[in-house]
Order: structure tokens, then C-alpha cells, then sequence
């Protein structure tokens, strides 16, 4: 039977998000140019409430869009890749854009290079950053996350376990041991 641990309630994803929000608009010295591209499906409910956040710090609403990483994962055949498949949706033309990929859990980086070749696939973006709410170690790659709501030292034995409100019905995150 396994353990299962809170470690972000709903107040605590709040305030990290408010936090990870300040920084994309510093960071970026603004939001013009700016697109979020939420990894599916817990990675698009997290860039719309940074795109609220943005809309309620700047008064700017940026553009949010969807990212299937299905045909650029590396632990799949081309097959099962055709069936799980779904369309990436993008809401402009991000050439010459940030693009902000936005995923729930960065852990060997294999799904965010697989989102980076997504995007790549689809134009040139000025520049490519990576925001997670959970930062829990243990990369195969040489990949940071831009912006980080929590670091959380995990065993590779452990799951972490996001629930969104869209998702879960609550605003949480478990690590399950």
C-alpha cells in the first residue's frame, strides 16, 4: 500500500503561482510578445492561471495555447504516437515570440525536450523558456526550468501527483512514496 504525502495545498500553489507570475513579467520585462504553451493536460489548466495572474498584475491578456508532445515523445512507438495523438493548438504565430512552456512536474526532462521540439516544429520563437510548479530532480538531460514554484527533492522510487480544480476537483500536490 502506498503513502501519500501533501506537500502544496491550495494556498500554497497560489502564492507560488502569484510568485512564478511576478517573475515571467520580470524576467521578460513585460509580457508583450509573450505565449503560454501549456503542456497537455495539467500544463494548459496551470498556463491559464498564470494568463489570469498576468491579466490581473498587468492588465494584459497573452495567449494561451495547447502543446500534445505525443509525436515528439521518445519512449513511444510510431504507432501507439498515431493513436494518442492529438493537435496541438497554437494561438498565434510564435515567431519571433516567448514562448513559455508550461508543464506541472519537470523530472528527467524528456517531456520538455519533447515540448520544445513541438514547438520548435511550428516556427521560430525569439526565446524558449520553462515554467513547472514542481521541480523534483533526477534529469536525463540538460534541462532547467525558467520558473519554479517548488523544489522538491523526490526519490525516483516516488510519484508526484498534481491535482488541478479543471482536473481533480482540488488544487493540490502529493508525493506518493
Amino acid at each position: 500500500m502506498s503513502e501519500k504525502t501533501q506537500i502544496m495545498d491550495e494556498v500554497t500553489m497560489r502564492r507560488s503561482l502569484a510568485r512564478m507570475t511576478h517573475e515571467i513579467i520580470e524576467r521578460n520585462e513585460g509580457v508583450q510578445d509573450v505565449v503560454l504553451m501549456g503542456v497537455v493536460t495539467r500544463g494548459v489548466c496551470l498556463a491559464k492561471i498564470l494568463q489570469a495572474n498576468i491579466q490581473k498584475f498587468e492588465g494584459v491578456t497573452v495567449p494561451v495555447g495547447h502543446l500534445d508532445i505525443t509525436l515528439h515523445r521518445d519512449d513511444l512507438s510510431n504507432e501507439e504516437k498515431q493513436k494518442r495523438s492529438q493537435e496541438s493548438v497554437f494561438p498565434c504565430d510564435i515567431t519571433g515570440k516567448t514562448v513559455i512552456i508550461v508543464d506541472d512536474v519537470l523530472y528527467t526532462g524528456r517531456t520538455a525536450r519533447a515540448a520544445m521540439e513541438a514547438v520548435i516544429t511550428k516556427g521560430r520563437p525569439k526565446y524558449i523558456q520553462l515554467a513547472v510548479l514542481v521541480d523534483r530532480g533526477h534529469r536525463e538531460l540538460p534541462i532547467r526550468a525558467d520558473f519554479v514554484g517548488k523544489n522538491v527533492p523526490t526519490a525516483k522510487s516516488e510519484n508526484v501527483q498534481v491535482r488541478l480544480m479543471d482536473n481533480d476537483g482540488e488544487n493540490a500536490v502529493y508525493i506518493e512514496r
